[in-house]
């Protein structure tokens, strides 16, 4: 079915705090709408409100036909306990639902028209969605799909997530950060399966390279002139007319801005010619030279009709508000004292997981070498790492870290903020010499503000968990970073800042990504490619 998503006069908030207003969005087959903005402008919760799971503060969002289907693809997969993989998928195609209203559709059926109408409603949803064949296709598309989904890796549920994309027919899709966690050919995949949607297509993304190869046009929730910017053509033409925009905008500011200067200067002058004349006219006032005083008293006049005249023009100058500076992320990796010559060894080391076995392996890695890993997701890259700090027994061969090496680490689950303890609490465990006033301030430069620190670490956004794991590293002098999948959950300014603050580290850095983008601006020496549990150097 061809759908129309249309959106009127829509706003969205936290509490006071306003997100966005008056947004305007008109989404039609074919469409592929890249939404950007920093992390906490309103993403996610503009998708949710579309997708009709939290209502609209103010505004409409109608879908016409209004029988067309939504789907929405949340940032992180909802893993219900006992739930399997093929049940997962039922629900997030919509099979799932849809089989349980047709069910009792046809439980009710009677001799009523009205009830045998409402089943064949259903009944063609049902079929709509794909529930028909949809066992057959979970059969085709997935491994074990009788898996629970509590016992997948991250990269596992990635897939799964994927999955549940592939096996969909809704008429409109929204789908936030469905990039995360995917390995190359799972970009590969997602990038054809959305250019070749014939469905209208809402889609968050910080993957750079993904929205170049996809969007085709670009909606900007701009937090900080509280603004939002539609700009048509693809992700690169959005990137120079932003960047005209916000020159032509500074320009007209400060154009402004000289305007009211000058003027200003000119009315202060001449409200100093006007106190004289008037201080001139008083020591004269015995001077019985009548013209004398006339001529003071016109000079004064009009030099008040001047001063007059000059604040009427910078009353009636158009005001340019003032560009508001953006949030920045600020963003350095504190440096240790050098490791000595080797850092990490594996000799003939292996790693058995279940039916998975990394290795054997042999590698060195040495002082300041910069290392990137790739491969498939499941192929054993987080295991390797894992192996090379020492975290992971080896079932057999030998490893070791060099004398002096200290560890920093993001790690792909953000494990350290993830848990009961608050954000303070956590950060304090991890440097216990720094101050509660020390660490909030430092949280504050990464967006994490007074509403955060106390909070569960649990109740962090993905985002947010993210720049408390980089704030840490900031906190704490490393010389060996370990980084899996740094680019998750940030949003773009983040990851420049990232980028920037890795081409001046001059420690030891592994790196774990499947941004494209990264891989080619971050200066790596060398190239660990990790294929089926085997490390090949390249």
């Amino acid at each position: 079915m061809s759908a129309t998503l249309v959106v009127k006069d829509l706003a969205a908030g936290h509490g006071d705090r306003v997100l966005f207003s008056g947004l305007d969005l008109v989404v039609a087959p074919g469409d592929v709408v890249g939404l950007v903005g920093a992390n906490g402008a309103g993403k996610s919760t503009l998708l949710r409100t579309l997708a009709g799971l939290v209502p609209a503060e103010q505004g409409t969002v109608r879908l016409s036909p209004a029988s067309a289907t939504v789907g929405y693809l949340p940032q992180e997969p909802e893993r219900r306990p006992g739930e399997t993989v093929r049940e997962f998928l039922g629900r997030r195609t919509g099979v799932t639902e849809a089989q349980r209203l047709m069910d009792t559709a046809a439980a009710a059926l009677g001799d009523g028209q009205e009830l045998a109408d409402e089943y064949a409603d259903r009944l063609e949803r049902w079929l709509a969605l794909g529930g028909a064949d949809l066992a057959e296709r979970v059969d085709e598309t997935v491994e074990d799909p009788d898996r629970l989904m509590t016992a997948l890796s991250g990269g596992q549920a990635a897939r799964v997530g994927m999955a549940s994309l592939l096996l969909s027919r809704y008429d409109i899709f929204l789908l936030d950060e469905p990039t995360n966690d995917l390995d190359l050919d799972g970009l590969e995949r997602l990038e054809k399966f959305v250019t070749e949607l014939r469905a209208g297509t809402v889609v968050v993304s910080h993957d750079r390279e993904f929205l170049a190869r996809t969007v085709t046009r670009v909606v900007e929730l701009d937090l900080a002139q509280q603004q939002i910017r539609g700009y048509g053509g693809g992700y690169e033409a959005y990137l120079a007319e932003r960047e005209v925009a916000r020159r032509h905008a500074r320009e007209q500011y400060d154009e402004y801005a000289d305007t009211v200067a000058n003027l200003q200067t000119r009315a202060r002058t001449q409200r100093a010619w006007m106190d004289k004349g008037v201080k001139n006219a008083r020591r004269k006032a015995t001077d019985n030279d009548k013209t004398g005083r006339k001529f003071r008293a016109d000079q004064s006049e009009k030099q008040a009709a001047k001063v007059r005249q000059t604040e009427r023009l910078i009353e009636r100058l158009d005001v340019v508000d003032e560009p508001r500076k953006e949030w920045e992320l600020q963003m350095t990796i504190a440096a240790a004292p050098r490791s000595g010559t080797v850092v990490a060894t594996l000799n003939g080391a292996v790693v058995r997981r279940g039916p998975f076995t990394l290795g054997p392996v042999d590698l060195r890695i040495d002082w300041a070498e910069r290392v990137a890993i790739t491969g498939a997701n499941g192929a054993g890259k987080s295991t390797l790492l894992a192996a090379l700090l020492g975290r992971v027994p080896l079932d057999e061969g030998t490893g070791s870290l060099g004398p002096g090496v200290v560890v920093g680490e993001v790690d792909q689950a953000r494990g350290l903020f993830d848990g009961e303890a608050t954000v303070l609490d956590s950060f304090n465990a991890a440097v216990p010499d720094w101050t509660p006033a020390d660490v909030r301030t430092l949280l504050a430069k990464f967006g994490l503000r007074a509403a955060h620190v106390l909070r569960q670490t649990r109740t962090l956004s993905p985002g947010e968990r993210t720049r408390a794991a980089l704030a840490l590293l900031q906190a704490r002098g490393v010389n060996l970073l370990v980084l899996d999948e740094p680019t998750n959950h940030l949003d773009l300014p983040a990851i420049e800042q990232l980028e920037s603050a890795l081409a001046s580290y001059n420690g030891t850095l592994l790196l774990v990504t499947h941004d494209r983008r990264m891989l080619d601006v971050v200066a790596t020496d060398r190239h660990l490619e990790v294929v089926g549990g085997r490390v090949n150097d390249r």
